[in-house]
């Protein structure tokens, strides 16, 4: 038998929540590996229905669970990190380039974030993948840390071709901030000239 609910409760970096039935009762526990690995991430909100079964302590949790065709919730959430983000990225990384050619600042910070940009797109795409196997999650705050010490760039890209993080309104607010901090940061040296503090860094 098939019950109809809503998400009341989901965290998404644990990859589960709780589902409160239309016919009332106590909210059913639902795990990310109970929807179809082809389904969206679920939200608060959502309606779904689903089958009940028991876990190993005789508790209800949700199964096979599919996101209802009516309403509002079913329309593709739109990603944050468009084609004008990766364009932001390449002149940001243009300036870098014309900046170490001009001596104003090292070139060796271009292979700073050409490493930092892999790994923080490596990142995201394990946990994207974790996201959706419902395995161990990578913290929001790595990701921030990753973005802020250069790897933004990579940020971007993940993003954009990945569409992971990029619909998360709290998570771009702070990616965004960290972002800002970074290129003030390098505007800050290369307006200095303050080449030979970045090498003694570095």
């Amino acid at each position: 038998m098939r019950y109809q609910g809503k998400i009341t409760r989901w965290q998404d970096d644990k990859g589960f929540g709780f589902i409160a039935w239309h016919g009332g009762g106590n909210p059913v526990f639902v795990h990310i590996k109970a929807f179809s690995q082809s389904a969206r991430r679920p939200e608060v909100g959502d309606i779904v229905t689903y089958e009940l079964a028991k876990d190993a302590s005789g508790r209800n949790r949700a199964e096979l669970v599919r996101f209802s065709r009516s309403g509002a919730v079913e329309r593709p959430r739109r990603s944050r990190s468009g084609p004008g983000s990766i364009v932001f990225a390449l002149l940001f990384t243009l300036f870098v380039v014309a900046s170490a050619i001009a001596g104003r600042i090292p070139g060796l910070i271009i292979a700073v974030y050409g490493v930092l940009s892999a790994v923080t797109f490596f990142a995201y795409a394990l946990d994207k993948s974790a996201a959706r196997s419902g395995s161990w999650r990578t913290q929001e705050s790595t990701l921030l840390l990753l973005g802020l010490a250069g790897g933004w760039p990579g940020a971007l890209v993940a993003q954009s071709r990945l569409r992971h993080k990029s619909s998360k309104a709290a998570f771009q607010q702070v990616f965004w901030a960290t972002v800002l901090l970074n290129v003030a940061a390098v505007g800050y040296l290369i307006w200095a000239g303050e080449a030979a503090v970045v090498n003694a860094f570095i």
